[in-house]
C-alpha cells in the first residue's frame, strides 16, 4: 500500500510549504517597506499557489485512493482536510487576493501591509488544514 504513505507525503510538503510562508517568508517580506512587500508578494503568491493547490489535490486523490484500497475512514478524513483548504481559500483569502493584487506598488500604504498581515493570518488556515491532514494520514498509517 503505497498510496498512504504518498498522501502523507503531500500533505506534509503541503504544511511545511505553508508553515514555511507564515512563519519565515512573510515575516521577512512585512519587514520591508509596502511598495516593496508588495512587489515581492505578488509573484510569491503565483508560484506558492501553484505548488499548493497541486500538493493539495494530490494529497485529496492519494488519501481517497487509500480509503478505497483499505475501507480506514481516517484516510477520508485527512483527504477532507487537504482539499478543504480549497473552498476557504476561494471564499475567504481570495478576496484579499483579489485586493492586493490589483493594488499598484506605487499606492501600497499602511492599509496595503495591514490586508498582507491578515492575508497571513488567514494563510494560517491552510496551514492548519495541512497539519491536520498529516497528522491524520500518520494516525492512519500507524
Amino acid at each position: 500500500m503505497l498510496l498512504g504513505p504518498l498522501a502523507l507525503i503531500a500533505a506534509a510538503m503541503f504544511a511545511g510549504a505553508a508553515f514555511y510562508i507564515n512563519f519565515a517568508e512573510h515575516p521577512a517580506r512585512m519587514k520591508l517597506p509596502a511598495a516593496a512587500a508588495l512587489m515581492q508578494w505578488k509573484p510569491a503568491y503565483k508560484r506558492g499557489f501553484i505548488m499548493q493547490s497541486s500538493l493539495a489535490i494530490a494529497g485529496f486523490v492519494l488519501g481517497m485512493a487509500a480509503w478505497w484500497q483499505t475501507g480506514d475512514w481516517r484516510w477520508v478524513a485527512g483527504a477532507v482536510a487537504m482539499i478543504a483548504s480549497w473552498p476557504f481559500t476561494l471564499a475567504v483569502i481570495m478576496p484579499v487576493n483579489h485586493v492586493l493584487g490589483a493594488t499598484e506598488p506605487s499606492a501600497a500604504n499602511d492599509e496595503t501591509l495591514g490586508l498582507m498581515a491578515r492575508w497571513n493570518a488567514l494563510h494560517a488556515v491552510r496551514t492548519a488544514l495541512g497539519m491536520t491532514a498529516a497528522a491524520i494520514f500518520l494516525w492512519a498509517l500507524a
